[in-house]
C-alpha cells in the first residue's frame, strides 16, 4: 500500500452479531451460557481423562486433545464476541485481530485432521484388534497429533500472513463478530484473488485428507461390524463409533456449508449465522455428544461424581 495515497489501518471495528438493540442482553445470555457450558463441559472431559485410568487409551487421548481444542477454540471467539454486544467502541487492534484469527485457523485445522485421526484409531480397533496396542501405541499417537498440530500451524501461518499483507483502505469496520478472512477480504483494496485460492485449495486440502481419511476407514469398519455374527456384538462394535460419527457430521457439514458453497450465495448475514453455529456451538456439543452417547465416559463420570461426594 502506498502511504501517499491511503493512511494505514491500525484497528478494526466489529459490528458484531446483530445491530438490533432489543436482542442484545438476550444474545448476551445465550451465548454467555453457551461459553460457560463449553469450558465446564470440555474442562470437565480433560480432567475426567486425566484423572481416570480407565480412559488411558489412544481413543480417549485424542479425546482429550479434542476437547482441549474445543476449549481454545471457544476462548479465542467468545470473550470479544460478548464484548461487543454492549461496548461503546467495538474495536480491535490489527494485531489482536491478526492473532485472534491464526489461533481460530490452528484450532479448525487441528479439529478437521484430528477427527481423520480418530477415524483411523476406530479402524485399527475394529478391524485389526491384535495389533492395536502396537500400532496405537503412546509414542504413535504422540507422532500423530503433533503432525495435526504442524499442518494447522503451518497452515494457519500462512493464511495468516498473507491476509494480513493486505492494504485494507476502504473500511476499518468487518460486518462480522470476529476476525475472519471473507469479511476482511471484503475491506480490502488490494488483489485478494491470491488469497482466495490460497484459501480454497488450503480448504479442500484440510478438508479432503480428513473426508478421504474418514470414509475409508468407515467403509472398512463397517464391512468388519457386518461380518460380526453376533447381533450384540455389532451394536457394541458400532456403539465404539457413533460418538465420532455424530461429531463428524456437524462439524464438517457445517465446515464445508461455509467454505465450499457458490459465491454467487454468499451473504454475510447468512456467514454470521453459520460462524456462530461452528465457533460457539460446535465446541459445546462435542463433549456432551461423547459424554452422553459413550458408556465409559458415563461409568467414569459416576465414579468421580461418587467419589468426590464421599470425600466431601
Amino acid at each position: 500500500m502506498e502511504e501517499g495515497n491511503h493512511s494505514v489501518v491500525t484497528e478494526f471495528i466489529l459490528l458484531g452479531l446483530t445491530d438490533r438493540p432489543e436482542l442484545q442482553v438476550p444474545l448476551f445470555v445465550l451465548f454467555l451460557l453457551i461459553y460457560v457450558t463449553t469450558l465446564i463441559c470440555n474442562g470437565g472431559m480433560i480432567l475426567l481423562i486425566t484423572i481416570d485410568p480407565q480412559l488411558h487409551t489412544p481413543m480417549y487421548f485424542f479425546l482429550r486433545t479434542l476437547s482441549f481444542c474445543d476449549f481454545c477454540c471457544s476462548t479465542v471467539i467468545a470473550p470479544k464476541m460478548l464484548q461487543t454486544f454492549f461496548a461503546e467502541r467495538k474495536s480491535i487492534s490489527r494485531t489482536a485481530c491478526a492473532v485472534q484469527m491464526f489461533f481460530f485457523l490452528v484450532c479448525v485445522d487441528i479439529e478437521c485432521l484430528l477427527l481423520a485421526v480418530m477415524a483411523y484409531d476406530r479402524y485399527v480397533a475394529i478391524c485389526n484388534p491384535l495389533l492395536y496396542t502396537v500400532t496405537m501405541s503412546r509414542e504413535h499417537c504422540n507422532q500423530l497429533v503433533a503432525g495435526v498440530c504442524g499442518v494447522g500451524l503451518v497452515d494457519a501461518m500462512m493464511l495468516t500472513c498473507c491476509t494480513f499483507q493486505l492494504s485494507f483502505c476502504r473500511s476499518n469496520i468487518i460486518n462480522h463478530f470476529s476476525c475472519d478472512i471473507p469479511p476482511l477480504l471484503a475491506l480490502s483494496c488490494s488483489d485478494t484473488r491470491i488469497i482466495e485460492i490460497m484459501m480454497f485449495a488450503s480448504t479442500c486440502y484440510i478438508i479432503v485428507i480428513s473426508s478421504v481419511t474418514i470414509l475409508l476407514s468407515y467403509v472398512y469398519i463397517i464391512s468388519a461390524i457386518l461380518q460380526i455374527h453376533s447381533a450384540e456384538g455389532r451394536c457394541k462394535a458400532f456403539s465404539t463409533c457413533s460418538s465420532h460419527l455424530s461429531t463428524v457430521v456437524i462439524f464438517h457439514g457445517t465446515l464445508i456449508f461455509m467454505s465450499l458453497r457458490p459465491s454467487s450465495s454468499y451473504s454475510m448475514d447468512t456467514d454470521k449465522i453459520a460462524s456462530v453455529f461452528h465457533m460457539m456451538v460446535v465446541p459445546m456439543l462435542n463433549p456432551l455428544i461423547y459424554s452422553l452417547r459413550n458408556r465409559e465416559v458415563k461409568d467414569a463420570l459416576k465414579k468421580a461424581m461418587h467419589n468426590l461426594l464421599a470425600n466431601s
